[in-house]
Order: C-alpha cells, then sequence, then structure tokens
C-alpha cells in the first residue's frame, strides 16, 4: 500500500487537467509560485531586499517558527492539531534559563534540557491524545492553559534574566556569516524530511493521516504513530523555546505570545491539509519564509502593520479553501 504522498517529482502539468485538478496543482505547488512571485516583486520594488543582510536576517527571524512549522507539519499530516507549542516554547526557556543560571549545569546541557522539556510535554500531548482520546484541538489547548499557569507559579510572574553573554551563543551567535538558528532549523528539517520521506515511520504517518481504518487493518499502530507526531512537535517547540529566549537573555512565562498561529499558517501556506494525510516538510519551510518574507517587504515598503495582518489571513483563507477543494477531486 502506497501512503507516502510527499511529491519528490516535477508537478504535473497543467493543460488537461480539470478545473479542480488544477486547483488541487495549485493548493500542492501553490506556496513555490507565490514565493518566487513575491521574491521577485520585492527584488523590484526595494533595492534593500536582495542584500545579504536583509536575506540571512529574513532566515534568522523565520527559524524559530519555520523549527514549529516543521513540528507541526507531522501532526498535521497524521490528522492532528498542536495549539501548545507557543507555551511549551515559552516554558523551554524558563527552563533553560533557570538552569543555565541557578545550577552547576553548562550551557550545553541548560539549553538541551529546555529542549528536552518540549519534547516531554509533547509525549504528554500524545499520550492525552491517543491513550485519553481527547480531541487533539481540546487537548492541546488545555494542555497550553496548563503550561502557561505552570510557568507563571515558577516564575512568580517576573521575568527570568540571565546576565551571563554566553546565554546568547545559540541565538545570536554567527558562524561563517549565518547565524547559529538558521543552522539549527536546517539541520532540523533535514532531519524531520528524512523521517517522512524516506523512513517506515514516515509512509505510517501519511497512512495514519490519509485513511486511519486501512492503515490500522495493515498493522499500523495508530496510536504510537500519532503520538510520535506529537513528541516532536512539543520537541520542535521546546528548540524554538531556547532559541528565542537566548536571542533576548531573559524568559518569561508569557513569552511568544500567537507564535503557534503563525507556525500554524506557515504549515498551511505550505499546502499540508488541515485534515491530514497530505503535506511536507520542504513546503512549510517555504510557508514559513514565504510568511516572514511578507513582513519584511511590507515593511521595506512601508506598508502600515494593520494591513500586513489583513493579507497574511487573506493567503491563509484562501490556502484552506484551496485545500477543500482540492480533496474534492480526490473522492
Amino acid at each position: 500500500m502506497s501512503t507516502n504522498r510527499e511529491s519528490t517529482a516535477v508537478a504535473p502539468p497543467i493543460r488537461g487537467l480539470t478545473r479542480r485538478q488544477r486547483i488541487a496543482v495549485v493548493r500542492d505547488y501553490g506556496v513555490v509560485i507565490a514565493f518566487l512571485g513575491l521574491f521577485a516583486t520585492l527584488s523590484i520594488a526595494s533595492g534593500v531586499f536582495m542584500s545579504k543582510a536583509n536575506l540571512t536576517n529574513l532566515a534568522f527571524q523565520a527559524a524559530p517558527i519555520g523549527i514549529m512549522a516543521i513540528g507541526g507539519t507531522l501532526v498535521f499530516i497524521a490528522g492532528g492539531f498542536d495549539l501548545s507549542v507557543g507555551a511549551v516554547s515559552a516554558f523551554a526557556g524558563i527552563i533553560a534559563a533557570k538552569a543555565f543560571i541557578g545550577t552547576g549545569l553548562g550551557l550545553g546541557l541548560a539549553l538541551t534540557l529546555g529542549a528536552l522539556t518540549g519534547l516531554g510535554f509533547g509525549i504528554g500531548n500524545g499520550l492525552l491524545v491517543t491513550v485519553g482520546r481527547v480531541n487533539a484541538f481540546i487537548a492541546t489547548l488545555a494542555t497550553a492553559i496548563i503550561i502557561r499557569g505552570v510557568a507563571i507559579a515558577i516564575t512568580g510572574g517576573f521575568l527570568v534574566s540571565v546576565p551571563d553573554e554566553r546565554f546568547t551563543i545559540l541565538g545570536l551567535g554567527v558562524t561563517g556569516g549565518i547565524n547559529h538558528p538558521i543552522f539549527v532549523w536546517l539541520g532540523f528539517a533535514l532531519l524531520c524530511g528524512f523521517l517522512l520521506s524516506r523512513t517506515t515511520f514516515g509512509r505510517y504517518v501519511y497512512a495514519v493521516g490519509g485513511n486511519p481504518e486501512a492503515a490500522r487493518l495493515s498493522g499500523v499502530r495508530l496510536g504510537l504513530i500519532r503520538a510520535a507526531t506529537f513528541a516532536l512537535s512539543g520537541l520542535s517547540g521546546g528548540i524554538a523555546g531556547v532559541i528565542l529566549a537566548s536571542e533576548v537573555q531573559t524568559a518569561q512565562a508569557d513569552a511568544n505570545p500567537g507564535i503557534e498561529f503563525d507556525a500554524i499558517t506557515a504549515i498551511v501556506l505550505g499546502g499540508t491539509s488541515i485534515l491530514g494525510g497530505e503535506g511536507a516538510v520542504w513546503r512549510s519551510v517555504l510557508g514559513a519564509f514565504f510568511l516572514q518574507m511578507i513582513g519584511n517587504g511590507f515593511n521595506l515598503l512601508n506598508v502600515q502593520v494593520v494591513y500586513q495582518q489583513v493579507f497574511k489571513g487573506v493567503i491563509l483563507a484562501t490556502a484552506v479553501a484551496l485545500d477543500a477543494w482540492g480533496r474534492q477531486t480526490r473522492e
């Protein structure tokens, strides 16, 4: 049974396809077309946009959201939903900061502990959804509230400041002219892309999201696969959280508000279906970069922030509509 729907081939030709099939093609490859179109437009409209400094800054700013989007992509493909990564990122930053300034742990271990805290929350989400049989939307919304509450209890509602400049090495460090978060984003994308497209686990993720009953009858352990995707999503939130805390040398319970919605937007813009069974890591990476490019380009062109939000909302609604229409061609 072939279940891996991550396309590695060139998009099929548009001619000869029905209108709905063309919609499906646009849904699958629209992020590439939109990315290239916006990139060309901004390159022409602003001389600053194509500079190395600006493009590097674009990737740097997009990295935390991009990392979360990669983890969320696996959850979406498996038919799930994760609203907790924003809260997880804030908590991970707090753990990393407190571990570094309040214990004998070195910087590497403190940052690793923060990231692994996200993995632990992801496993908890997976168990709540699979063993507890709680709807993924409600389960992760509830855990997000709980995590924020525990974070407030731990910090007392105050900032956790890290005076040691070494703490910024992950978030602000540069090697070969490239910011360290970009390397982390690239590494995580390659890892998850490999898992999704080149392993049995990846085929099972597509099968579970595309046709869970057929996957179950084929011997796939639905609960285990879904729980694993939540674990990876939690890990992505933890990694993003320690990066963001490292950038500003502080952590707090209400840090990174709404970042989970930016990650979800990047995922949907990349053509990953909100109903499961469809998607690709590379497209989510493009989606995150495209989302950041919108804000960057509008700032360069001095467009008011309110119009940026309107534009993002319109393209998100369009992407969801294309997903719904595109699925009709497969029914």
